[in-house]
């Protein structure tokens, strides 16, 4: 069983679960910049280059101005 770190959803198979992550409610994605959570798929075209997809953030670069909630999550424990 795969769970989702976001909504704790459970599924069957390992792509199950990656499919269901472009769409999660739950956003896996956090703007210092704004203060905003979203999805990886809002912030990304490439795959390679993020923005913020807030209109009026400037924030960006995966790492950066933009990190993955689970990077938050275990810097904090």
């Amino acid at each position: 069983m795969h769970t989702c770190r976001d909504c704790n959803e459970t599924f069957a198979t390992e792509l199950a679960l990656e499919l269901h992550r472009d769409t999660c409610e739950r956003a896996d994605l956090f703007c210092e910049v704004c203060g905003k959570r979203f999805r990886e798929s809002a912030a990304t075209r490439d795959g390679w280059h993020y923005t913020c997809p807030t209109a009026d953030c400037e924030g960006q670069g995966i790492g950066e101005e933009i990190k993955r909630i689970e990077d938050i999550r275990a810097a904090t424990q």
